[in-house]
């Protein structure tokens, strides 16, 4: 295995914090009763205009301007409200100094994510940040992965990635390539399991040890 792909939103960082003040922010927008924080979980790791429709039952026209509204905070400050988790910075050293070739692969706006890791200091790490297009062109995680393997040129067969969610497995799955679940964020190991993912970690540091036996 020579390339490791890392999501971003439970993986990497914990957004709950700025993805739901923000998705509070569009509800207020809308009148909408805001709900426990429970219930706003859902909207970390899918496309959010299919969330908000889901969630909601918003149309295509609610749902398109749901987003442009929660961008506006977002890209403001809620973009920074999150924290790295805990060892994950160090894995993201250690596997690069192993000569791992390391990118992101995120469903949240690319330019989002290139910000992101630039704020935690991450960039000199990774051969690239990919995510989502601002126009919906790519926007599954299947869509990010296949954007990855064209503009950077890994090959599936040498890439695994490491995800919080099922969206992230079954992309994975999608994309012909393995993923490791990790529990930390968003996901639970039950759903990981049901979705594909190769095996389980509980934290940065079994991710780790796991990587060592491919």
């Amino acid at each position: 295995m020579k390339n490791i792909l890392f999501d971003l939103d439970g993986t990497i960082i914990n957004s709950e914090e700025g993805i739901t003040n923000c998705i509070r922010y569009v509800l207020d927008f809308w009148g909408i009763k805001q709900p426990p924080q429970q219930e706003l979980l859902c909207f970390i790791g899918p496309p959010l205009k299919e969330s908000f429709q889901k969630k909601y039952g918003f149309d295509e026209e609610k749902a398109i301007q749901s987003v442009v509204k929660y961008r506006e905070r977002f890209d403001r400050e809620g973009i920074f409200e999150c924290e790295l988790y805990a060892g994950v910075a160090e894995l993201i050293q250690e596997l690069h100094g192993k000569g791992y070739h390391l990118a992101v692969a995120s469903s949240k706006p690319e330019t989002a994510c290139q910000r992101i890791i630039e704020h935690f200091h991450l960039e000199t790490y990774f051969d690239g940040v990919y995510g989502a297009a601002l126009d919906g062109s790519i926007s599954t995680k299947k869509q990010v992965l296949e954007h990855v393997f064209k503009e950077n040129g890994m090959k599936r067969e040498d890439t695994i990635l490491i995800g919080d969610t099922k969206f992230d497995a079954i992309g994975a799955k999608e994309a012909e390539i393995p993923c490791i679940g990790v529990t930390y964020g968003f996901g639970t190991a039950e759903e990981l399991k049901k979705a594909g993912a190769v095996f389980i970690c509980d934290s940065a540091k079994e991710v780790a040890d796991y990587i060592e036996t491919l």
